[in-house]
């Protein structure tokens, strides 16, 4: 496999169909990932277990601003990539700029789609693409008291 990397949004569609020829099983998941926690790495860890890769569909600072207010992001998306690539359970990072990653799931085309299981399966976004051609959708439990607006909120900011 070919070493971690940031990939840009043009490129994933490549990407994941030289993978899944190789026999590869596709897991993708998404997020803002602003202040890294433990919450963060059980999580993507768990994701990766679902299959042999993980694709992480990161929120571009613009996006994150339009979902989260000002103030945020409080890391720029070139850190975040970053960090999120250091982590052992992440092969790639695409940055995508929607409100949503249903585009970017359309190209991706998970083999397995991951969110956390704080959203109803019936508000995942792509998981009604994802069933459709016989990808699977897993909701993970997060670690509880760990989030980033928390974290916001004891350092003083807003989220």
């Amino acid at each position: 496999m070919a070493p971690k990397a940031l990939i840009p949004l043009s490129g994933i569609s490549t990407l994941t169909a030289r993978l899944r020829r190789s026999g590869r099983k596709i897991v993708f998941t998404n997020g803002v990932f602003d202040i890294i926690h433990r919450g963060h790495v059980d999580y993507l860890a768990k994701a990766r277990s679902f299959g042999d890769l993980l694709i992480v569909g990161l929120n571009t600072d613009a996006s994150v601003r339009r979902l989260k207010g000002k103030g945020r992001p409080v890391q720029p998306q070139s850190d975040r990539a970053a960090i999120l690539l250091a982590l052992r359970s992440v092969d790639y990072v695409v940055l995508f700029a929607d409100d949503t990653p249903a585009r970017l799931i359309e190209k991706v085309r998970p083999d397995v789609l991951v969110k956390g299981a704080d959203y109803a399966l019936s508000d995942i976004v792509g998981a009604k693409f994802v069933k459709s051609y016989g990808g699977s959708v897993k909701r993970v439990r997060l670690v509880k008291g760990r989030s980033t607006s928390a974290l916001v909120r004891l350092l003083g900011g807003q989220s």
